[in-house]
Formats: C-alpha cells, sequence, structure tokens
C-alpha cells in the first residue's frame, strides 16, 4: 500500500508539473490577443 502511495504521489507530482508548463504556455499564447484597455474592440 505504501508503494502504491508513492507511486500516486509521483504521478500527481508529474502531473501538476506538466498542467504548470502548459499553463504558461497557453498564457503566452492569450498575450497576443490583448489589445489596450484590457478589453476587446468590436469589428
Amino acid at each position: 500500500m505504501t508503494q502504491q502511495n508513492a507511486a500516486l504521489v509521483e504521478q500527481s507530482s508529474a502531473a501538476a508539473h506538466s498542467m504548470s508548463e502548459q499553463a504558461g504556455r497557453l498564457a503566452e499564447a492569450v498575450a497576443m490577443f490583448r489589445v489596450e484597455g484590457g478589453a476587446a474592440q468590436p469589428t
């Protein structure tokens, strides 16, 4: 049981790290869509 818990903790840690990296890349991608004033302008 302890080995299973350790494996789950390791998997959770790896998933959290991966999600953190993905969130950073998403923030960079979204940043290119920002406009002055922080609101989208009607087209």
